[in-house]
């Protein structure tokens, strides 16, 4: 139920207690003046307002309309009862209807403020509705005075769509009509230039700014610094923190974290460090943001000790840890193989009221795989489901990999042990769920099938993620041609490189090298020799990998003429050579 509006008339307060009610409400203070409440005239006992009021299915716009515009011209009403209908529509979200009374309300002759107006326009543009904002908005400046939130509220329309140029051309042709761009203005324009990653064009901006004697305030530095920070002009950001500081606008931790945001993003520690304490000079604190950079970027670095550090240095501050700085944590341990300590942050996670969410779980069980705990993984997973968590791909194609891993195909695939099967049930219901595990998953079980000596079933298994709508990569046909060729299955390996080719995958060097070696490693030179010409006729450029493939099959074969000519033409090309061949 959404919260009723209260508007005053006289001495009473109407407060509608539903959506249901929220017209209806209208309609009773279309009955009242402001500040006292006249009697109902006798002619309008069965008017629409009547009709309106008594239907138990509520009053439409234009019954409302009607109804109000009578009791004004009858009453001599204070018109600013029009403005009410417009801002309680807007207030209540019903921007449709808000938009049809306006209309009706202009057709009536009835002139709505130009704060009540505004109000409409930046309700349509919030919501994303901004060609209605625009309709709204030509009729608006036919016929009222419009003012500098009006620009400002069309302005961000405007650069809400990326059309950036035409803003400015509509902030040239407000100044012809005498409305002047004012510091919300600029703000909006420079936000939206860096966004757009037009940097030279926002620092443009910022100096015309200063230019017009519009001083730039926090917002404005901000802006300017997510757009340095998300382009790397790390140097530049650095500098304007400077600048700003100079021109009396003091850097608050939203400036910072901007600077730390970049720095984590692009590994560099070294100058988060540097800001981290830069900002703690200035008696800033660090919030929850803050030492979620920190603690990531030393984190993905396995710079546990900095980490932990910044850990601690957040619990001292009051700042209470949420999952993605324990689950960073965790990754961060597990990364530096300390399984122990990333078990104790998970535990200290737990302890504190934290839940570990999919990424969480994820992480651990990765974590776990990596580690060979493959039976804590599987406790993981039952934990996990039994929490009501449904596994994602990541899961599924983790517990896979550290199965194909561990060279346990043989129990994963037996239906009385392992836990392949359960994954293999987890495939099947994601894909009932409409969940698609991604190539990369599927990339994984092929190589496992080959890696155990299956390429058979690879195939099959192949066969069985196109029938799912998962498309294969050259990475998956580049696994399955060197599972066949591993198993001396060149025939079908030759055969799934031709429907590599027929279904628009693009073949490599390395597809045609796996080819080479079984040819080459058989003594069948003569089908290599014709490999090898395919590979160039097909416009791919052969490898060091290719020539000692072939070097060394004629070599086994004693024909050191061809061996020396591939050799000589190798060297040609660029490539160097070990020469022992």
């Amino acid at each position: 139920m959404r919260q009723g509006w209260r508007c005053r008339f006289g001495a009473e307060v109407y407060r509608p207690i539903d959506e249901k009610t929220e017209d209806q409400a209208l309609v009773r203070v279309a009955q009242r003046d402001d500040p006292c409440v006249l009697p109902k005239p006798e002619g309008l006992r069965r008017s629409g307002l009547d009709t309106a009021h008594d239907s138990a299915q509520g009053a439409s716009r234009s019954e409302i309309v009607e109804a109000m515009v009578t009791t004004y011209l009858a009453c001599d009403s204070c018109p600013q009862v029009f403005d009410l209908l417009i801002r309680t529509y807007v207030q209540a979200g019903k921007l449709r209807e808000a938009s049809e009374a306006f209309r009706a309300l202009k057709e009536k002759g009835i002139c709505i403020s130009v704060n009540s107006c505004n109000g409409l326009l930046s309700g349509l543009v919030r919501a994303g509705w901004v060609d209605l904002a625009w309709e709204i908005y030509g009729e608006v400046a036919g016929g009222s005075e419009l003012n500098v939130y009006t620009l400002n509220i069309m302005v961000k329309a405007l650069c809400k769509d990326g059309k950036l140029a035409q803003a400015k051309i509509f902030i040239t042709d407000m100044e012809q009509r005498g409305i002047f761009s004012d510091m919300v203005t600029y703000n909006t324009l420079i936000d939206a230039h860096c966004r757009e990653g037009l940097l030279d064009d926002g620092l443009e901006l910022l100096s015309v700014m200063s230019l017009k004697g519009i001083k730039p305030n926090i917002v404005t530095y901000n802006a300017v610094l997510n757009g340095l920070c998300k382009n790397q002009k790390f140097d530049r950001a650095k500098e304007l923190l400077n600048e700003m500081t100079i021109a009396g606008v003091l850097p608050n931790t939203s400036s910072y974290n901007i600077l730390l945001g970049g720095f984590s993003r692009s590994g560099n520690a070294g100058d988060a460090t540097d800001i981290y304490k830069q900002m703690r000079s200035q008696g800033l604190a660090p919030d929850l943001l803050s030492f979620s950079y920190l603690i990531s970027l030393f984190s993905k670095k396995g710079d546990l000790s900095q980490a932990v550090m910044y850990f601690r240095d957040m619990k001292s501050l009051g700042v209470v840890p949420d999952g993605f700085i324990y689950t960073m944590l965790i990754g961060g341990f597990f990364k530096v193989n300390l399984t122990s300590e990333a078990l104790k942050v998970r535990d200290e996670m737990v302890g504190q009221g934290c839940v570990p969410d999919v990424v969480t779980y994820n992480t651990i069980l990765n974590g776990m795989c990596k580690d060979r705990k493959l039976s804590e993984a599987e406790q993981l997973l039952d934990e996990m489901i039994e929490r009501g968590m449904t596994p994602d791909y990541y899961t599924l194609t983790t517990l896979i990999h550290g199965y194909f891993r561990e060279g346990l195909m043989d129990k994963a695939l037996k239906s009385s042990k392992g836990h392949m099967v359960e994954a293999f049930n987890l495939w099947n219901e994601m894909i009932a769920k409409g969940i698609l595990p991604n190539v990369v998953t599927c990339n994984s079980i092929i190589k496992g099938f080959c890696r155990s000596g299956n390429a058979s079933k690879a195939a099959d298994f192949l066969n069985k993620m196109m029938d799912d709508g998962i498309a294969p990569n050259t990475v998956t046909y580049n696994t399955l041609v060197h599972g066949l060729v591993k198993e001396e299955k060149i025939r079908e390996a030759f055969c799934l490189i031709e429907k590599m080719d027929s279904k628009g995958v693009l073949s490599d060097v390395v597809t045609y090298n796996v080819l080479l070696s079984g040819f080459s490693r058989e003594g069948r030179m003569e089908e290599a020799d014709w490999v090898f010409k395919r590979l160039i006729n097909k416009g791919i450029t052969p490898d060091r990998s290719t020539y000692m493939t072939l070097i060394n099959g004629y070599v086994a074969g004693d024909n050191l003429r061809e061996a020396i000519r591939l050799h000589d033409e190798m060297l040609q090309r660029g490539i160097s050579s070990d020469d022992k061949f």
